[in-house]
């Protein structure tokens, strides 16, 4: 089947990145690009942090304005698919247009977890996913209305925390669990980031959570430790949710997260339809098991695997998994994720209070399967190379900073070649 149209379900990161590939790829076909947002293509991770401090109405583009024009891309923007036809492969806007496909993917992202106590409609509550959002709570923040109140303490509500901080926000943060981002850290840095964010003055309370609203005093609400509050302004950030409307309307699998279930082409259980990004689950190579990943880069890397695969081009595996985090004046970064029974070792580079350098890295069996490193991003290349590779490491060589890490990468790779007292063999000629 000769591929000539293409549709694009979700104008964010991913979407965007994807139609681009496809132009990269030689695709020249048509490509439409339907997003139910006004603002054209962005990334997501300053709406926590830069968005809330500036006075523009306006965020970045992820490409410049004539981007698109000069690429044909077909952008249609503050609209969204109405319904989805997979048999007749046509698709129709909320505006009565009718779009011919013949490969569509669905990068619909996601949407926050409304919490029933903090309904979207309730004065000063706010949530957190699109520009407008952060434009709403940015006019509330910077007006310094009362303390802040937020409900979680995942990435985005860290983020949120550390920027109201640097605005001279009062703000109090609650997170249900024992342990700050007990997913992503493994406990001795989650122990040292609450440390940090208290000492930037946050209010943070752990194992707490909201109760009720107190009972004759709007706004005042009762917390899980039998506190008050009577904060100025809520931002809820309890997680997200894949947004799979469409995908539930017209029957797709879904995996057991949530996510729309894919392979590692991104396709999804009806031939012709992919999905990529925050809305879908694909097995996670790292770890051998599917994940829904949250993050710049998987929305950036599974936009690139799709855009292939609609083209008939195999591009996997996905990527190591790699978080970051711009908290706190601190640059945290991740390679991998937690896992049971691994042990860590800890690579000082800086002990500064203020400026901490260092790199936690995790084993199991003298292989490298986790790293956690504060403002010592450059550390990571040659720790991701020898993750990638499986490479047996020695846990006291990584932990000596007089080491450098790009001459234990060699060290370690020429521990596992074939050895000189080894059979002589011709050399083999590719």
């Amino acid at each position: 089947m000769t591929i000539e149209r293409i549709l694009i379900i979700g104008a964010g990161q991913c979407g965007a990145m994807a139609a681009a590939s496809l132009r990269q790829r030689g695709f020249s076909g048509r490509i439409v690009l339907v997003g139910r947002e006004s603002h054209p293509p962005y990334e997501r991770p300053p709406l926590s942090k830069s968005v809330l401090t500036e006075c523009s109405q306006t965020v970045s583009g992820l490409h410049k304005t004539d981007f698109y024009r000069e690429h044909e891309i077909e952008l249609r923007l503050g609209t969204a698919v109405q319904s989805l036809e997979p048999i007749k492969r046509t698709a129709l806007l909320d505006d009565g247009t009718l779009i011919e496909w013949d490969r569509c993917l669905l990068a619909t992202g996601g949407q926050p977890r409304v919490l029933e106590k903090f309904p979207r409609t309730m004065a000063d509550v706010h949530y957190l996913r699109t520009a407008d959002d952060a434009f709403k709570l940015r006019q509330t923040l910077q007006a310094s209305q009362g303390r802040l109140l937020i409900v979680g303490a995942g990435f985005l509500g860290l983020e949120v925390a550390s920027t109201a901080r640097s605005l001279g926000v009062e703000v109090t943060q609650l997170e249900a669990g024992e342990h700050l981002l007990k997913r992503a850290l493994p406990s001795d840095i989650s122990i040292w980031l609450a440390g940090r964010v208290r000492d930037y003055g946050v209010d943070l309370r752990l194992a707490t959570s909201i109760d009720r609203q107190h009972p004759g005093e709007p706004g005042t609400y009762r917390l899980s430790d039998g506190t008050d509050i009577t904060p100025g302004t809520v931002l809820v950030a309890a997680g997200m949710q894949p947004e799979t409307t469409l995908a539930k309307a017209i029957g797709l699998a879904l995996a057991a997260d949530g996510g729309i279930a894919v392979d590692p082409q991104c396709a999804t259980s009806i031939p012709g339809i992919y999905a990529a990004g925050d809305c879908a689950t694909q097995r996670v190579a790292h770890c051998g098991q599917p994940m829904r990943l949250e993050s710049w880069q998987y929305a950036n890397e599974q936009a690139r695997i799709a855009a292939a695969a609609m083209l008939g081009v195999d591009d996997s595996p996905t990527p190591l998994p790699w978080f970051w985090s711009d908290q706190f004046d601190c640059n945290l970064q991740m390679l991998g994720l937690p896992e049971p029974g691994l042990t860590y070792v800890q690579r000082t580079l800086s002990t500064s209070a203020e400026a901490p350098k260092w790199v936690s890295l995790g084993l199991r069996n003298g292989q490298l399967r986790h790293v956690v490193c504060a403002n010592a991003g450059g550390e990571l290349r040659p720790l991701k190379s020898l993750m990638e590779a499986g490479v047996p490491c020695s846990a006291a060589a990584l932990a000596d900073i007089n080491q450098p890490l790009r001459q234990l990468e060699k060290q370690f790779r020429a521990s596992i070649q074939p050895t000189s007292s080894a059979p002589s063999q011709e050399p083999l000629h590719v």
